[in-house]
């Protein structure tokens, strides 16, 4: 097998509209296409971020909440790269969302910080 390169990132919402507002507003992506799919009472969209990666955002009816605390098996997280992990916080609190407080990576030395979407989905922005 010859893997190229990751395709996409999957997220399901409870409200789709709020998540999508927050994922195109909020973090930048671009709407590329959205399909209701009647038979699943169910939304998907597909984002961009930077021409380069997909998000595809879903919404099903009365998904169960994502565990998160304490640390559960899965996928953790999403990390997104920034040129300054300060002034996207900034950015952040100024548009309401929740934000951890400014680490440093005990390994690479570089800042970093969780923020969570309407979901309490953790993202974390990583300064490169």
């Amino acid at each position: 097998m010859q893997i190229l390169r990751v395709h996409h990132i999957a997220i399901i919402a409870t409200d789709y509209e709020r998540s999508k507002a927050f994922y195109l507003d909020v973090l930048g992506c671009k709407l590329l296409v959205e399909h209701h799919r009647a038979e699943r009472d169910s939304w998907k969209g597909d984002l961009a971020l930077n021409g380069e990666y997909l998000i595809e955002l879903f919404s099903f009816p009365s998904p169960p909440p994502r565990r998160s605390w304490p640390e559960s098996t899965g996928l953790r997280h999403l990390a997104f790269a920034v040129p300054s992990v300060e002034q996207a916080r900034a950015e952040l609190l100024d548009k309401g969302v929740r934000c951890e407080d400014v680490r440093i990576d005990p390994y690479t030395q570089k800042r970093m910080m969780f923020f969570f979407d309407p979901d309490d989905q953790p993202l974390e922005i990583y300064e490169v």
